[in-house]
């Protein structure tokens, strides 16, 4: 199905959950232009009903299959807990319809990897929602690490916390919706190490995990065969400064908190006073990432490059790997945890 449909570029969107990433994403989505939410669904029809009525969205479902089944939508947004990210998207693909789904990507590299076989096998477009890596001003710090502006990465530093508590009711304490610091919140530390120096050769990890089983905080090392490192931790159970510093042989960059959608940041070189970075752009929050899809559906691609989906597979593929040496295991997950 084309995002051209009528002439003037307008792609239609299908909101597939109705939480408050759901609500964010589609006030953002509203304020767009060539942007239209024509249909949202739920599990509950009163929940869709509702959030339809809340950002005046023609057309409700009380279950998926409405929607993706849905001829006037053209790409459906992923809301839903991590836990249904494979679900929900692979019935999505299955319908033929474009997906950008919520990170993180999914539970483990095996759901993963499943959903990009599909996408690559029924040719559609196919993105996880890492707004960070489509932000003007993390593309303008990488540009500037290519360009040697601090010369060879040595160290990346990125930390992500919640205070809490959080019951044991909680969804970040079930193991089967997939709780826990890691999936939720070290998902971004560990995507923006990975944006700079790719898939590391070595991860070590340590966790408090909870009765149930779930990471509360967890610190991460990983090595690259270059000699860099990074070093990043995450927690439901402490409020962190949530920065990220990336030190090279001949500078560093800080950003300061909430790294992962920063206004700005600052480049310390030897012997020059510190250069403050922003980059202006009209769009804000969570629109760069839908106007990254939506270039992507009218450009004819199947998949962007700000977010390629083997650095989402690298990503998981990290998760796993952290999970596996602090010993959460998901009742979804096909390999041994270390008790």
């Amino acid at each position: 199905m084309t995002a051209e449909h009528d002439g003037n570029h307008t792609t239609r969107w299908g909101v597939l959950a109705t939480g408050g990433i759901a609500a964010t994403f589609t006030a953002d989505l509203r304020r767009m232009d060539g942007a239209e939410v024509v249909a949202v669904a739920s599990r509950s029809e009163a929940s869709a009903k509702a959030f339809a009525d809340r950002f005046d969205i023609p057309r409700a479902y009380g279950d998926w299959a409405g929607l993706v089944a849905d001829p006037e939508v053209d790409v459906v947004y992923v809301a839903t807990p991590h836990s249904a990210h494979r679900a929900a998207s692979g019935l999505a693909l299955e319908a033929g319809k474009a997906v950008l789904c919520e990170k993180a990507f999914t539970l483990n590299t095996r759901e993963a990897r499943e959903l990009v076989a599909l996408a690559r096998e029924r040719g559609l477009f196919l993105m996880e929602a890492m707004w960070m890596y489509c932000s003007p001003v993390i593309r303008r710090m990488t540009e500037l690490i290519a360009d040697g502006a601090i010369g060879e990465v040595r160290t990346v530093q990125a930390d992500f916390g919640i205070p809490g508590p959080f019951g044991p009711e909680h969804r970040l304490r079930d193991p089967a919706l997939g709780g826990g610091a890691l999936l939720d919140l070290g998902v971004y530390p560990v995507s923006f190490a990975q944006l700079i120096l790719g898939e590391p050769d070595r991860v070590q990890a340590d966790a408090l995990l909870s009765p149930e089983g779930v990471d509360l905080n967890t610190g991460i090392l990983l090595g690259w065969e270059s000699g860099a490192t990074a070093l990043l931790s995450c927690s439901v159970t402490a409020r962190m400064a949530s920065t990220a510093t990336v030190t090279g042989t001949a500078g560093r960059i800080e950003l300061p908190g909430h790294f992962f959608a920063p206004n700005s940041f600052v480049l310390h070189r030897a012997g020059r006073d510190p250069e403050q970075h922003t980059v202006e752009s009209p769009l804000t929050g969570l629109q760069h990432e839908a106007a990254e899809v939506m270039r992507c559906l009218r450009a004819g691609e199947t998949e962007s490059p700000l977010v390629p989906l083997e650095g989402s597979l690298a990503v998981m593929r990290t998760l796993d790997a952290v999970r596996e040496r602090v010993g959460v295991r998901y009742p979804v997950d096909d390999y041994p945890v270390d008790s």
